[in-house]
């Protein structure tokens, strides 16, 4: 494989990675609510369990979702029901910064689960592996995981670091709610995306 394909798999990980998402949205909540290192687990777990999906795609999921009647349909209002949960959870939060114990943040499994419950994750990775592989090659596949892996997990990153940035000037409960609220009709408008673009 040479340079000129691995740079646009490079390019495409990184823009599908980086730009808004269910996603993105929960690690920049994490990280204006919770310690950095909390919400790097999350990220971690978000980027591992994409490209557990981006392998299962590129291995013959996506041909026995087109086979399976309906299965796709589950998977996708699953999905979204899952994310209108998550934002009726951030849209009900009080804004007050949570201290010891007090409030779990979405942690490891949270974003790993997430990832397989995100229609734009699998938009992603079905629409990457068309574009850049011929289908059929292991090699090519890994290949793609490996360099998406890094991009993933920097670009999901680089929101935790903006809301532990936003953090910084948050210091009246009533801010955090407005931010909360915000993300939260940001992440039920993403859902209402999703089934417009079906």
């Amino acid at each position: 494989m040479t340079i000129s394909l691995i740079l646009p798999m490079m390019a495409f990980a990184l823009a599908a990675s980086i730009s808004p998402g269910p996603v993105n949205l929960v690690c920049l909540s994490s990280g204006a609510r919770y310690p950095l290192s909390k919400g790097l687990i999350f990220v971690t777990g978000a980027s591992l369990g994409f490209i557990a999906l981006f392998l299962a795609i590129g291995l013959g999921l996506y041909s026995v979702l087109t086979v399976v009647p309906g299965f796709d349909s589950l998977l996708r209002w699953t999905g979204i029901a899952f994310l209108l949960y998550l934002s009726v959870q951030l849209f009900r939060d009080n804004g007050h910064l949570p201290t010891g114990e007090q409030q779990k943040p979405p942690g490891f499994i949270t974003g790993t689960v997430m990832q397989w419950l995100n229609p734009k994750a699998w938009l992603a990775s079905a629409s990457g592996i068309g574009a850049y592989t011929s289908g059929h090659d292991l090699t090519e596949i890994i290949l793609f995981a490996a360099l998406y892996l890094p991009i993933c997990w920097l670009s999901l990153s680089c929101w935790v670091y903006a809301g532990a940035f936003l953090r910084r000037y948050i210091h009246e409960p009533k801010v955090l709610i407005t931010l909360n609220r915000g993300l939260a009709l940001l992440l039920a408008a993403s859902c209402v995306f999703l089934l417009i673009e079906q």
